[in-house]
C-alpha cells in the first residue's frame, strides 16, 4: 500500500509539472500540440498508478521525454513565426465587412450553423452589425462589431463614429512582417518614419507594432531598447 502511495506523489507531482509548462491556460485555450501532450501524459500516468508490476520509470522516462519536447517546441515557437503558425495553426477571418467567407468555414471545417451559434451566445445574432469575426488558432472566436454597435465611451460622446477595423500586426517579436504591411499599403519608408519618430532605428527593436484602417498605430518597444 506504501508503495502505491510513493509512485502515485511521484506521478502526480511529475504531472503537475509537465501541466505548469504548458503555461497558465484553461482547457478550451490549449493548442492542438499541447492538448495531445496533455492526453499522451495522463496515459502514461494511468498506467504505472494501476498497476504495480509495471516499473514506474516506465512511465516516468516517457513524461519526461514528452515535457522535453514540449519545452524545445515552446523555444522554437517563439523563435520563428513560420514554425508557431505551422504548429499552432493561423487565426482565420470568417464574416469580413457583414458577410460571411465561405472558404474559411470549408477550410476550418466550420459550418453555418455552428458559426452562427457561436454568434449569438457572443451575442452578435446579425451579421450585418459584425465588422469582422476571427476563428483564433485556439478555436475560440472573436468579434469586432461596426463602431455604430459598439457602446460610446466618454472619450467619443459627440465624435464622429468611423471604424478602426481589425488591427494589423506589421512587427511581431522584431520580425517584420513585410507581406501584411504591403497589403495594407504601406511602403518601408513609412515604417521607417514610424520608428523614427519614436526614436527607433531598426524593426528589430520593436515588440509590437500594429496599425489600424485609420492609420493609427501602437507601438512597444522591447525592454532596453528604447
Amino acid at each position: 500500500m506504501f508503495v502505491v502511495l510513493i509512485r502515485t506523489l511521484v506521478l502526480y507531482t511529475l504531472l503537475v509539472v509537465g501541466i505548469r509548462l504548458l503555461g497558465k491556460r484553461q482547457l478550451g485555450e490549449l493548442e492542438p500540440s499541447e492538448l495531445t501532450l496533455a492526453l499522451i501524459i495522463a496515459d502514461l500516468a494511468s498506467v504505472p498508478m494501476q498497476d504495480n508490476g509495471i516499473p514506474l520509470l516506465a512511465g516516468v522516462i516517457p513524461i519526461v521525454v514528452l515535457l522535453s519536447i514540449a519545452s524545445i517546441l515552446s523555444v522554437l515557437s517563439t523563435k520563428s513565426i513560420r514554425f508557431r503558425t505551422l504548429l499552432g495553426g493561423r487565426p482565420s477571418v470568417v464574416v469580413r465587412q457583414g458577410q460571411v467567407v465561405e472558404q474559411a468555414l470549408r477550410e476550418n471545417r466550420l459550418t453555418l450553423d455552428e458559426l452562427m451559434e457561436e454568434l449569438r451566445i457572443l451575442g452578435y445574432p446579425y451579421l450585418e452589425d459584425i465588422h469582422t469575426a476571427v476563428l483564433e488558432a485556439n478555436g475560440q472566436l472573436s468579434v469586432l462589431p461596426f463602431s455604430a454597435q459598439q457602446p460610446a465611451t466618454a472619450q467619443q460622446v459627440g465624435q464622429t463614429s468611423q471604424d478602426r477595423g481589425l488591427p494589423l500586426v506589421v512587427i511581431s517579436d522584431g520580425r517584420l512582417l513585410s507581406q501584411d504591411l504591403r497589403g495594407r499599403g504601406y511602403s518601408d519608408q513609412w515604417l521607417a518614419q514610424q520608428l523614427q519618430a519614436r526614436g527607433l532605428h531598426s524593426h528589430k527593436q520593436v515588440f509590437l507594432l500594429t496599425v489600424d484602417n485609420l492609420g493609427n498605430t501602437y507601438c512597444i518597444p522591447k525592454e532596453g531598447k528604447a
